[in-house]
């Protein structure tokens, strides 16, 4: 085994499960240590037991400054040091613009987009002393926008221009920053989707690949953690998501909208159907960082 991360602590937010677990077993596995923060005091005492003595855990929510800063702190003074941050707590609501409750809209950005930046604004003093990377999740999403998908587009698109915008800030203080780009990944917050709304299975069915297909979270957490292992400025799963990055320009151009329309104009009324029906006041999917 090589001991990629030897000498070296990451902390993980929605480190419970999916992505953020997956990652923490495989940090460790190469030789780190890894601070696990999330929303799910059970599962992450469960993993950080399963870890040893190389993971500890901190229950906080990513909405809450206070909480963040104190847990990132915390991780720092019981490690001794932080070098890797991976802002991963992420959220998704269901249903059109004119359809979503407000509240969930803003939850899903609170989450997505403003927790990334607390978790930033939080490591970022830790990590200038060991001149460590900062790896933030994004997600094709920030490339291809979908319709019923606003609230989750929306806030990975901005994720990405704060990654960017945090990159040129520490060119100074040596730190590297890389933005994730995930298609569909094999997890809890893609299968309930899946199962809730069979439109969207349908949609997604439609589009070009890489879009159309899933990754296997194994595949996923390797591409990461190499990816900060290189401390890369982009890391894409599959890797065949660098060319929605390269054609974006030309899908929000004027030459596909005509293919576009046709699709919606036959998924979009049945997805707003199931999302009634699922008597959820058209409110989000339960994440994999919150209990609610």
């Amino acid at each position: 085994m090589t001991s990629t991360f030897h000498g070296r602590v990451a902390v993980v937010t929605g480190a419970a499960r999916g992505i953020g677990a997956g990652v923490a077993r495989e940090y460790v596995r190469r030789g780190g240590r890894v601070a696990l923060i999330g929303l799910e005091p059970d599962e992450l005492e469960s993993l950080a037991k399963e870890l040893g003595p190389a993971a500890a855990w901190w229950e906080a929510d990513v909405r809450d400054t206070a909480a963040v800063t104190s847990a990132i702190d915390a991780a720092a003074t019981h490690f001794g040091r932080l070098d890797d941050v991976l802002a991963n707590a992420g959220i998704a609501s269901y249903g059109t613009v004119r359809q979503v409750d407000p509240e969930a809209f803003e939850r899903v950005v609170d989450v997505n987009l403003n927790g990334v930046f607390r978790t930033l604004h939080a490591a970022i003093p830790h990590v200038i002393e060991t001149k460590g990377y900062l790896l933030v999740v994004s997600s094709l999403a920030a490339f291809t926008p979908l319709a019923g998908l606003a609230p989750y587009n929306a806030s990975k698109a901005g994720v990405e221009a704060l990654a960017l915008a945090t990159r040129q800030e520490m060119w100074v203080h040596g730190v590297k920053v890389g933005v994730c780009h995930p298609s569909w990944i094999d997890t809890d917050i893609v299968r309930g989707t899946e199962a809730d709304l069979p439109s969207f299975k349908a949609i997604r069915g439609k589009l070009p690949w890489p879009a159309n297909g899933t990754t296997t979270l194994e595949d996923c957490v390797t591409a990461i953690c190499d990816g900060i292992a290189k401390k890369k400025r982009r890391v894409y799963v599959p890797r065949g998501v660098v060319v929605a990055n390269i054609t974006k320009p030309l899908l929000s151009s004027a030459l596909v909208e005509p293919i576009a329309k046709r699709m919606v104009k036959q998924t979009i009324p049945t997805m707003e159907a199931e999302v009634a029906a699922l008597g959820r006041n058209h409110s989000s999917h339960v994440p994999v960082t919150d209990r609610k």
